[in-house]
């Protein structure tokens, strides 16, 4: 049994069953991952954050330049009351203009953070948020238009939990790092001198950039040390493009508590959860056994039907492994069992008088499709993103049903400003980890989604609705609209 006071004294974790496609991880004593750190704001109803430029070395081969929130890469995790005025202050000691979505968050438009709030170099940004939602996991990430792909893959990202308190009564393990662990997953490309890259090929335009080592919270071969006892992972795809399809390498089950927006109503046991880009999952593990395990995933599913086209960029090999777990048999065990009821809720909203959209995920193709600008080569309903055109506007209370289709690819498709209920996909029922609520969801064909817009968003500072594999959001796959009050 590999205890904490093992790993840190430089013991070996247990051989990877797999690596990503074209590279391994560097070889190095196992470490044990470090959680970002905690900023509690629950109290204090403020906190302040600034993007700055850093370096990490990664691979324990030379310093790779990356940027981050108050730290070289990624930022830390900001704990926020679930129903509270929370004061923000976001500064930019970068070079070039960046923005803060809070993604997740219900909050109107004018302070969601999206790319007509840019924050430029040395200014600094001080929005207060209306949190007024479930408990939830959400995220931070920069999203300035045509740089949104590069800037998160420097590191401008973070996790933000929402929180009642309530947690413990519930069963859920509240103990952040130790039975309560955030999860960022990345995977990010390195060059021979084991620099951090992001050279895009042809492939990486238009299917989206994909990494050869797997990060998870800025760390490269870590392994997560947990109790012998009920842990609450925290998951968030914070990758460009990759879609993990998430297992447990004893095939354990992964107790599903908590989608994007909120907690469910209790766990829904599942042997794989599909993460795609921008999803949050919460989910359960049981190490009372105390036997270690591997968080795997398959290759990246997403080949869609320019797979043959693009490189060989099908989803082709064995399992890689995301993250091993060593049990630490001398830790303190807080939780024992996976709680009954959560007392979240699951939506069940009316349809009958919902207004209706049909939004199409649209790839250029054809000889020409390399010869488009940048910012063009994607769509929505055969439209590329124009920063000066609002494609829609709606109205506070308005309940809308959106069909969603994409045709070439999967594509995770985002909404500001509000949470759904997936009502099918592909005309079926849908898939068990898409019944709690959401605002980030996979379209694998089709998908109908409903919504009730709740808050104001101006024609000046507008919400977005966009595909989230960032090349292509960068690309033009995204629209934007107004909801009057």
């Amino acid at each position: 049994m590999i205890t904490r006071r093992t790993l840190l004294s430089g013991m070996g974790s247990a051989a990877m069953l797999a690596q990503l496609p074209t590279r391994a991880w560097a070889t190095s004593p196992a470490k044990p991952l470090q959680m970002p750190p905690l900023v509690d704001a629950t109290n204090s109803g403020r906190f302040a954050l600034t993007a700055q430029a850093g370096q990490m070395d990664f691979l324990g081969r030379g310093a790779s330049k990356t940027w981050g929130f108050d730290q070289p890469f990624l930022g830390p995790t900001l704990r926020l009351h679930h129903q509270s005025e929370t004061a923000a202050e976001v500064s930019n000691a970068l070079d070039e203009a960046i923005s803060v979505h809070w993604h997740g968050l219900v909050v109107p438009g004018d302070v969601d953070g999206g790319p007509h709030q840019l924050v430029q170099p040395g200014q600094t940004w001080s929005p207060v948020l209306p949190v007024d939602q479930p408990p939830a996991t959400v995220w931070y990430h920069s999203h300035t238009h045509g740089m949104t792909a590069r800037q998160v893959q420097m590191g401008l990202a973070g996790v933000l939990h929402l929180t009642d308190g309530q947690d413990d009564a519930r069963g859920l393990p509240t103990d952040y790092g130790v039975d309560d662990l955030t999860l960022v997953l990345q995977d990010r490309r390195f060059d021979q001198e084991g620099r951090m890259s992001y050279d895009l090929s042809m492939p990486d335009q238009m299917m989206g950039f994909l990494g050869d080592t797997m990060l998870v919270n800025g760390q490269v071969g870590a392994t997560a040390v947990v109790p012998k006892g009920v842990v609450r992972l925290r998951l968030l795809n914070g990758s460009n493009a990759r879609i993990y399809t998430l297992t447990l390498s004893d095939s354990r089950p992964m107790h599903l508590v908590g989608t994007d927006a909120g907690l469910l109503d209790r766990p829904i046991a599942l042997d794989e959860l599909t993460l795609a880009p921008g999803e949050r999952y919460e989910v359960l593990v049981d190490f009372g056994a105390g036997q270690d395990v591997s968080l795997l995933s398959g290759q990246n599913i997403n080949e869609g039907m320019m797979g043959g086209m693009m490189g060989g960029r099908g989803p082709s090999g064995p399992p890689f492994e995301v993250l091993p777990f060593a049990v630490d048999s001398a830790a303190p065990v807080r939780m024992t069992r996976v709680p009954d009821s959560l007392g979240g809720s699951r939506p069940k909203m009316d349809a009958s008088n919902a207004a209706e959209r049909h939004i199409t995920l649209d790839m250029a193709m054809g000889p020409g499709m390399m010869m488009r600008r940048a910012e063009n080569r994607f769509s929505i309903n055969g439209e590329a993103f124009d920063m000066t055109k609002i494609n829609f506007s709606t109205q506070v209370g308005q309940v809308e049903k959106w069909t969603v289709s994409a045709n070439m690819m999967m594509h995770p498709f985002h909404v500001h400003g509000v949470m759904f209920q997936v009502l099918s996909e592909n005309g079926q029922a849908p898939a068990p980890q898409n019944t709690g609520w959401k605002d980030t969801i996979l379209i694998n064909g089709q998908a109908e989604i409903l919504m009730r817009f709740t808050r104001p968003a101006a024609e000046a500072l507008p919400y977005m609705f966009h595909c989230h594999i960032l090349e292509h959001e960068d690309g033009g796959m995204m629209g934007q609209f107004s909801v009057v009050a």
